[in-house]
């Protein structure tokens, strides 16, 4: 059961979760009314961006081992505590990789979707992991990018299923790539505040490690300016249970953000885990927003408006 536990470990179960919350509303937005919402091939696309996920969760651990033993929030995971060798996960981590591709390619009918899944892994590891994580305070605005892709797996997948002759709307994934790309450095950088010691203690370049908090908490107030309004040009092509969602999440993340910067500026005691917090909030309160209105189906903002959103 321990050997179990440290391969699950491995795999960072919670940052998974996060990934899947972000694919269900995309999968659900792409064929938009309850009676399109094929249920088993929306779980066959949740198991197969998990083992894709997984294996790169799991490369991630075997290359930030070194990383990993100098940091107290990760002494305890698998690699570092020697319950499984970096020989032993490396090869879980392949085996994963190979069951997403070929589960996502000859079970859910999308090699598209496997593709995604191959490049976010590349880019991940090659890109992040081995060369921004190390190198530059970006890390995370550009590394971001490799969990905004479970969208994209979500909606080829979806999209290579429909029989009829609609049009694709890949604007809309697009748009949902950016919520989450835009979404990621404050979410980020509020917990690197929180464990600012320990990335310097590793020789991580987070933003909190080489720049003031002042000037850190400027960068979360700009990105998260930015989230909300990204956010916004998805509302076109939904209905007014998104858009209600939209501007409520919207205002509690600024109000937050505007809070933590205000706060830092003036000297004062501030908490930056409660930003934390509420970012994962408001990404899953946001996406179970658009859940919900693509289900229901009700015509969008656009059909009021007499709008041709039908771009891409």
């Amino acid at each position: 059961m321990d050997v179990i536990k440290a391969y699950l470990a491995l795999t960072k179960p919670r940052v998974i979760e996060l990934l899947l919350v972000a694919a269900i509303p995309a999968m659900l937005q792409a064929n938009r009314g309850w009676e399109n919402v094929d249920l088993l091939l929306v779980l066959g696309t949740l198991l197969g961006g998990w083992m894709g996920a997984a294996a790169a969760n799991t490369f991630n651990m075997v290359e930030d081992y070194d990383i990993d033993q100098k940091m107290g929030r990760t002494r305890a995971r698998p690699l570092v505590r020697a319950k499984i060798t970096k020989q032993r996960a490396a090869i879980f981590a392949w085996v994963l990789l190979i069951a997403s591709v070929l589960w996502l390619g000859l079970v859910c009918n999308s090699w598209l979707a496997a593709l995604f899944i191959v490049i976010t892994n590349w880019f991940y590891i090659f890109v992040y992991t081995k060369w921004l994580k190390r190198r530059t305070w970006q890390n995370v605005i550009w590394g971001g990018a490799a969990g905004c892709m479970p969208v994209l797996v979500g909606w080829a997948v979806i999209r290579d299923n429909v029989a009829d002759d609609s049009p694709d709307q890949w604007w809309q994934a697009i748009v949902m790539f950016l919520i989450i790309f835009f979404w990621t450095p404050p979410h980020t950088w509020a917990l690197a505040m929180k464990y600012r010691d320990d990335y310097a203690k590793a020789e991580v370049p987070m933003l909190p490690v080489i720049a003031s908090p002042a000037e850190t908490t400027k960068q979360i107030l700009i990105y998260t300016w930015a989230t909300v309004l990204v956010s916004f040009l998805l509302i076109p092509g939904t209905s007014w249970i998104y858009l209600a969602g939209a501007i409520i999440c919207g205002v509690l993340f600024i109000g937050m953000a505007t809070k933590l910067h205000i706060g830092v500026t003036k000297g004062e005691e501030v908490k930056p885990l409660k930003l934390f917090i509420l970012s994962n909030n408001y990404l899953a309160i946001l996406f179970i927003a658009l859940s919900v209105d693509a289900v229901i189906g009700m015509p969008t903002i656009s059909d009021y408006l007499g709008w041709n959103t039908t771009f891409f």
